[in-house]
């Protein structure tokens, strides 16, 4: 698979997944001295032939060559939690099929420390260069699982003792009067559609984000950050 952008790349080499890298003409020598410190060959191009491997002009000077990214283990979650020492804090996406906003919400969860991304296998985007260009990296460190049945793994959630809240802009609830300190999910639905009903049915609290504005609507990257930061804040001040 194809990498590029300097961060996503970076990440990449700390993981030990590049296997060649195409460097453009002309990037600055301190941004050349940091690939420098990895064993990995440093080829030369022309920056329009960048573009063109690429697809885009976003690639910042350098393009990777690396094993695709695979998905994780719902245990791998789990199991990162327990690691830590934390109760689960784990988000589950219900229709993200946006490439960008997916690697936004992978980035957001790995920055503010939650354990792990879970989509429905046919209802998600792919894990892509895009994924990764935009979430800069966190790929290489978060766990993102996939599961056939969305609602079916919320039931199983639930009787393993994890609550499950579910991001609605009309819900009677605001996300600060909410219990975080327990092991928890939080549900984030597609653009503009929300939460499919099933999976609204399944939630123990649908909850809502306070807008003063005139538009009364999120990004669903921006939703689910402001919900991870809510929870972890709140079980910090506890």
């Amino acid at each position: 698979m194809l990498l590029y952008g300097r961060n996503p790349v970076l990440e990449a080499l700390r993981d030990g997944r590049v296997s060649e890298l195409l460097v453009a003409r002309g990037v600055e020598q301190s941004f050349v001295r940091e690939l420098e410190r990895f064993d990995v060959r440093l080829k030369w191009a022309p920056r329009i032939e960048l573009d063109q491997i690429a697809g885009t002009t976003q690639h910042q000077g350098v393009v990777a060559e690396v094993e695709d990214l695979k998905w994780a283990e719902v245990d791998d979650i789990l199991d990162r939690a327990d690691e830590r020492g934390e109760p689960l804090l784990m988000v589950l996406l219900d229709g993200v099929t946006d490439p960008r906003n997916l690697g936004a919400i992978i980035r957001s969860a790995e920055v503010l420390g939650a354990h792990g991304v879970v989509v429905e296998e046919r209802r998600s985007a792919p894990l892509s260069p895009t994924v990764a260009k935009t979430a800069a990296g966190a790929t290489s460190w978060l766990p993102v699982a996939q599961v056939k049945n969305l609602p079916r793994f919320i039931d199983a959630l639930k009787e393993d003792g994890v609550w499950v809240y579910g991001a609605a802009g009309e819900a009677a609830t605001d996300l600060r009067r909410l219990d975080y300190d327990r092991r928890l999910a939080l549900v984030i639905g597609a653009e503009g559609e929300g939460l499919r009903r099933l999976v609204r049915e399944k939630c123990d609290e649908l909850v809502a984000i306070p807008v003063r504005g005139k538009v009364q609507s999120l990004n669903a990257s921006v939703a689910a950050s402001i919900l991870i930061y809510q929870a972890l804040t709140s079980r910090e001040t506890r």
